[in-house]
């Protein structure tokens, strides 16, 4: 099992690494895995690449997030045009059913709510927003309502496993329970452990994935 110490010195270089993160910018505490990250950034964008940057590393169980988006004075943005800008960014997607999504903005803080069909359409929804100007987060609510039954769908899932690469399909363990997955097992790094779940969502009729794989 590795130290809070090495993984702490590995996000520290994983940070550095990344062209579009200022490893200054972000404060790193690391406890039996588990990664705080602190400071302030001036785009949600730099915010969202260091927690993407951190999952990487070898050994992270979780991330807790708690850097801030602040804007400068020359950037300021006003609800109302973010509101216009997240429109416009959802009609421009074509993954996206615009029409089924309705989207709320508070002090730069953009609430996406509705159903969708698949989980890449709710995922789309989200990445179609969140690098937009002014906006210092999002909340994304936005529900499952497949239209297809959920046949057969513990095989399916398997069968995805088994065809990635990053996934590590023989220590997965399925269960199905009507349009609920469970996952359990063991899994090498919280990427995997997040590759899994999204897989598992992107089977036809999951509405809900409990993702009890444990890392080691």
């Amino acid at each position: 099992m590795r130290t809070d110490e090495s993984i702490k010195e590995d996000i520290l270089e994983e940070l550095s690494w990344q062209p579009n993160i200022d490893e200054t910018e972000i404060g790193v505490i690391v406890k039996n895995g588990v990664v705080t990250l602190s400071g302030i950034v001036d785009n949600y964008t730099k915010k969202r690449n260091a927690e993407k940057a951190v999952r990487h590393v070898s050994g992270v169980k979780a991330v807790a997030e708690g850097i801030v988006v602040k804007y400068g004075v020359d950037n300021k943005t006003t609800d109302t045009e973010i509101a216009k800008a997240v429109v416009d960014a959802l009609k421009r997607n074509s993954s996206v059913p615009e029409e089924k999504i309705e989207a709320k903005v508070e002090n730069g803080w953009v609430y996406l709510t509705g159903n969708v069909e698949w989980e890449y359409q709710r995922i789309a929804a989200k990445t179609a927003v969140e690098d937009l100007l002014g906006v210092h987060g999002v909340t994304n609510e936005i529900t499952l309502k497949p239209i297809a039954k959920p046949v057969d769908i513990k095989n399916k899932i398997k069968q995805a496993f088994e065809r990635m690469a990053d996934i590590d399909a023989k220590n997965i363990y399925v269960d199905v329970e009507g349009h609920t997955v469970k996952l359990h097992g063991r899994v090498n790094s919280i990427l995997e452990k997040d590759e899994a779940r999204k897989t598992a969502y992107s089977a036809p009729g999951v509405y809900d994935v409990k993702n009890e794989l444990e890392i080691i």
